[in-house]
């Protein structure tokens, strides 16, 4: 049988645990597995490579490896994850407006006006105090705030203004006091449950300590069905949060961590290059 040729997408200085886990997993399945690394410059010959690769997996989530991404889909390449997914994880206020058409429950959430005055006064009329205040693009806690008053809110979205290259859109959404709530799924199939418990209020990315299991009921197993049927990530990181009791999405994530439990991170990694190989055969 013909080896399958796997592309393989990731941004560090040398190989990291993901890569090295990667390449074991894949070595078991007498797969080839052809490494890009956006930390290194990359040129025609790289891009020769990945032609000759059946599908391509992009573990990286700097924004330089969605430009590659693009290039290789231009080529005619299937990547796993698309770059279309990057609609829904990069865009805060679109997968919100997305959750409110399809009745999946999420937090109330507003988008401000870029002229502060007026999002003063949307945010008096929101009425939801205190307030976390986001742009509607940034990863692990960054551009994240919580405000517990317009004068404190002023003051954060003029940083996040003032912060980076460019003036990008601010939302506004209600704090809820809850743990958040990860939920890793390949394909359709939930595959890992994470509890993540900080001091900090917040709780996602690198603030996240003392992380435990959490059981699925038959809500939030309808809950993550519909999210998956409406942002299509293949290899996705769902996080929600709880308000009296209920469920409610927060965001979702393309290139979610495999390491929230050092001992189930291969298994999650063989699950990962097993759903790429079936990509293959009904490509």
């Amino acid at each position: 049988m013909k080896k399958k040729i796997i592309g393989y997408i990731y941004c560090e200085n040398k190989l990291g645990k993901d890569e090295k886990a990667f390449l074991k997993q894949a070595k078991k399945r007498n797969i080839n597995l052809v490494m890009f690394n956006i930390n290194i410059e990359l040129n025609e010959k790289e891009i020769e490579k990945a032609k000759k690769c059946d599908i391509i997996f992009n573990n990286s989530a700097e924004e330089f490896a969605w430009e590659f991404v693009k290039t290789l889909e231009e080529l005619g390449k299937k990547v796993i994850d698309s770059s279309k997914t990057f609609y829904f994880t990069e865009d805060k206020w679109i997968f919100y407006l997305a959750c409110r058409e399809h009745d999946i429950p999420t937090p109330k959430t507003i988008l401000l006006s870029e002229h502060i005055n007026i999002a003063k006064k949307e945010l008096h009329e929101f009425n939801n105090w205190p307030v976390i205040l986001k742009r509607i693009e940034g990863t692990c806690g960054e551009y994240v705030a919580r405000a517990r008053n317009l004068d404190e809110a002023e003051k954060i979205i003029n940083k996040f203004w003032k912060k980076g290259s460019e003036r990008l859109p601010i939302i506004a959404q209600e704090f809820i006091e809850s743990p958040c709530y990860r939920v890793t799924t390949i394909g359709n199939e939930i595959v890992q449950t994470a509890v993540k418990n900080s001091k900090n209020w917040k709780k996602t990315g690198v603030y996240a300590k003392n992380i435990e299991k959490l059981k699925v009921d038959n809500s939030l197993k309808k809950i993550i069905k519909k999210v998956i049927n409406i942002c299509r990530i293949n290899v996705c990181g769902i996080d929600l949060i709880k308000k009296n009791n209920q469920w409610l999405v927060l965001e979702v994530n393309s290139t979610p961590a495999f390491d929230f439990f050092e001992s189930e991170r291969e298994t999650l990694i063989g699950k990962v290059l097993d759903m790429l190989v079936k990509k293959i055969k009904y490509s």
